[in-house]
């Protein structure tokens, strides 16, 4: 049984859904009245719940040095209980048993009830929809759905979090409701699929009707769309978006790559040609929209053809955002019985030619904004700058206001217009008016 002197900390490693989820066991926590804690650095809990995260490679090895350091911290007698969830658990949970018996107990993805019994709690569901946020308060996350239907080769989604399953529109409102009684005034639609939502549930596309009934939040002032499927991408959210100034004219849409030979390898059911038309035609309905891209260095059969064309691809379509990994091989997927003939320096390589080529059109699409009015949002101080957003920007992946005169009296999650004094390659130096 817990004591009055237990403390727990949420470590979450990964993406916007785990720290949704990582909120989710906080507040059920709280709701329980343990002390608990997400991210907490004072270093005194002495139970620690890991939610870790099991996409690429990279993020593996961080979720297993993460757990190996914890248990080290149980060995030596720093902390009484260790418990590892998400993702990384889900899919090696056996492996990790054997490997790290230090960890009290390992759940999956769905087991939040479990670990809750184990720590003597009880699942209440009462506070589904009355999340703690533990970070910033003026933004949050929204996940609208979980798990993922498409059937893309490289990708281990699936196997960690199983089918696409929506969550109905008047649970979500009433969360997105909540989350504005807390200060929040800005919301990121998360899913793996977002524009899948509602198939499940209701029998068709429900994104535009979802994002029409949450702008109709008075609190709520920004709707920010991530994680946009090209394929099949429903174009009347456009017209909501085009007509709705809450919804920021900021879409993130995950294509992956430029080369269609590569695309059809990566089961996307589309092509760079279909790329193409669907961006010219966003674009056209919306022009002053900030689009937002993911691609992938390096699949298996990816030739240096194919990647120039990726690469003519991207200097083509200008995108106002864009980050690229290098492929890893997963086992369970399609691709990972493929070789993976790319080596990974040339994987490295070719990430880093992309990310050169983004460098210089962010930089020229920059110089547009200069002596520009712009609207932004506080996002945080750093002695004495303080550091913002436009519309067309998420948190922690993309650009950054920077404000560094008449400061005073500025309060995060507050919004200011800025007039644009000095553009860099990502960032805009800017002068309150």
């Amino acid at each position: 049984m817990k004591t009055k002197e237990d403390k727990i900390n949420i470590v979450t490693l990964g993406c916007a859904k785990n720290i949704v989820d990582s909120q989710m066991i906080l507040t059920q926590l709280k709701g329980n009245n343990f002390d608990a804690y997400h991210e907490n650095n004072d270093n005194d809990s002495n139970i620690i719940i890991i939610n870790t995260c099991g996409f690429i490679e990279n993020a593996k090895q961080e979720s297993i040095d993460t757990i190996l350091k914890f248990a080290q911290e149980k060995k030596r007698g720093n902390i009484k209980k260790l418990y590892v969830t998400g993702c990384l658990s889900e899919r090696y949970k056996d492996n990790l048993e054997k490997e790290i018996p230090e960890v009290d107990e390992y759940f999956g993805t769905n087991d939040l009830s479990k670990l809750l019994r184990n720590l003597k709690a009880k699942y209440r569901k009462d506070l589904i929809s009355k999340r703690v946020l533990s970070k910033n308060k003026h933004y949050a996350y929204l996940k609208i759905s979980e798990g993922c239907d498409r059937p893309c080769s490289f990708c281990a989604i699936p196997l960690m979090r199983g089918k696409h399953i929506s969550k109905p529109i008047e649970l979500l409102l009433e969360e997105a409701k909540n989350l504005s009684n807390k200060g929040v005034k800005e919301l990121m639609i998360i899913a793996q699929d977002s524009t899948y939502y509602g198939i499940d549930l209701y029998k068709k596309r429900m994104l535009g009707k979802l994002l029409q009934n949450l702008s109709e939040i008075e609190a709520i002032k920004w709707i920010r769309l991530h994680y946009a499927f090209p394929t099949g991408f429903p174009m009347d959210i456009l017209e909501v978006m085009k007509e709705n100034k809450k919804i920021c004219n900021y879409l993130d849409i995950p294509l992956q790559h430029g080369s269609s030979k590569i695309l059809k390898i990566m089961r996307r059911g589309t092509s760079r040609e279909k790329s193409e038309e669907l961006i010219h035609r966003i674009r056209e309905i919306i022009p002053n929209i900030s689009i937002r891209t993911t691609l992938i260095a390096g699949h298996p059969g990816e030739t240096e053809r194919d990647f120039q064309e990726m690469y003519n691809f991207v200097e083509k379509m200008k995108f106002n955002r864009l980050g690229i990994f290098t492929y890893s091989h997963e086992e369970g997927t399609h691709s990972f019985s493929m070789k993976d003939d790319v080596p990974e320096l040339l994987k490295k390589e070719r990430a880093d030619s992309i990310m050169k080529l983004q460098q210089k059109i962010s930089y020229n699409l920059n110089q547009n904004f200069l002596d520009k009015k712009l609207k932004v949002i506080i996002d945080r101080k750093e002695e004495n700058t303080f550091f913002g957003r436009t519309e067309f920007d998420s948190p922690e992946v993309d650009n950054e206001i920077i404000i560094k005169e008449n400061t005073k009296d500025l309060k995060i999650g507050n919004f200011y217009n800025v007039i644009v004094k000095k553009a860099l390659n990502y960032d805009l130096h800017c002068k309150l008016i």
